[in-house]
């Protein structure tokens, strides 16, 4: 099993690989509301106790990446807005996600989805223009690559699949409640699904997980099916695995962006050779210790959150249940870097001016190097 040292798998045989994982897709300005009190009605207006702002969409699978020490590569469109200035500086200098492949755009607005987090579940509402231009075309080599499936052909992924990249894929809600066929013709260039019960269900026509996971079995070499508190439960055809790993029993306040986190953690997993019910715990473990935080990238967990967790779960009072978690993560002693890791930064306010952030070395960085943390 590799450790990630510097809290990045190792993995000397592909050294002359630029990444561990390639992203791309749309980055939309994510402004989160937390603490409501009841559901905002037409002709009413409620308060909140807290606010947060952070790079949302893909960038919830790139920061997820990053944070887990995946040397990360994003390729999208930002507006030279101030809302996409702000998610330029935040993935590229607060996360440090590489963005060499993405590119500026003028005189268009940045994407905008504002969430309403209540009742440990979340509402959105979106702003879109699709961004001018063509996508950038070249594929950076990588190690592995996250993907979106849509129904429409992406060509970057057939480049990256040709270039040795594992393609990893999840897939979103259908708006539409057709849940075409068409959309799963894309796991012929994909090594690993990853969609959750609901999704993995309506697609295949079955009527439960386990049937799903049979189904999609057939199309794609790993499949991994998600069932939120539940767990998930996985076959990966390539070393001959399965396994159905329980969920962690964890206070969720926003559900937002934890399918990404997931596969950000599966794929660390992945990467580092870990058996197959490892993976799955730790990223049952990883997504569910960002549905304690609010927002979609700012709640990700780093390694130094994966530490206290478990620092914490090994010095508590020790009962039945205790002790079986602390047996079924004791690969965490590992791959847990050995060295102190702070805890990942997050904030809880809004944009910030640049001049307001503190400079130099000592800057905290993480969910939100360049917001401020007044609410």
């Amino acid at each position: 099993m590799s450790t990630p040292g510097d809290a990045t798998p190792p993995d000397p045989q592909t050294s002359d690989v630029l990444f561990d994982v390639h992203v791309r897709g749309t980055v939309f300005l994510d402004i989160v509301l937390t603490g409501l009190e009841s559901e905002p009605r037409l002709g009413t207006e409620v308060w909140t106790s807290g606010m947060g702002s952070c790079p949302g969409g893909i960038a919830n699978m790139a920061t997820a990446a990053a944070r887990l020490g995946l040397r990360t590569s994003l390729a999208a469109a930002f507006s030279t807005d101030a809302y996409g200035e702000f998610c330029w500086q935040t993935l590229g200098e607060g996360e440090g996600v590489d963005l060499s492949s993405s590119r500026r755009v003028p005189d268009w607005h940045s994407p905008v989805t504002v969430s309403l987090a209540y009742g440990g579940d979340r509402a959105m509402v979106t702003h879109e223009h699709p961004a001018p231009g063509p996508d950038p075309a070249d594929v950076p080599p990588a190690r592995a690559a996250l993907v979106h499936l849509a129904a429409e052909p992406q060509p970057w992924v057939v480049k990256a699949r040709d270039a040795g990249s594992m393609v990893f894929a999840d897939v979103g809600w259908d708006a539409s409640t057709q849940w075409s066929a068409d959309v799963l013709t894309g796991l012929e260039h994909c090594h690993a699904f990853l969609p959750n019960h609901v999704e993995a269900m309506q697609y295949t026509r079955t009527d439960t997980p386990a049937r799903a996971l049979s189904a999609l079995a057939e199309r794609v070499a790993v499949v991994v099916v998600t069932r939120g508190a539940g767990g998930a439960l996985a076959v990966d055809a390539s070393t001959g695995e399965s396994a159905d790993v329980p969920g962690l029993s964890l206070e969720a306040l926003d559900a937002t962006g934890a399918g990404d986190v997931f596969g950000a953690a599966f794929l660390t997993g992945t990467l580092g050779g870990w058996p197959l019910a490892d993976r799955l715990a730790f990223a049952n473990l990883c997504a569910g210790l960002s549905v304690q935080q609010f927002g979609g990238s700012l709640s990700a967990p780093g390694w130094g959150d994966i530490a206290d967790w478990w620092s914490h779960l090994r010095q508590g009072p020790r009962g039945v249940a205790t002790g079986e978690l602390v047996r079924r993560y004791g690969f965490l002693d590992d791959v847990v870097p050995g060295r102190h890791v702070e805890p990942v930064r997050r904030a809880t306010a809004t944009l910030a001016v640049q001049n307001d952030l503190p400079q130099g070395p000592s800057a905290p960085t993480g969910a939100a190097g360049s917001t401020a943390t007044s609410s």
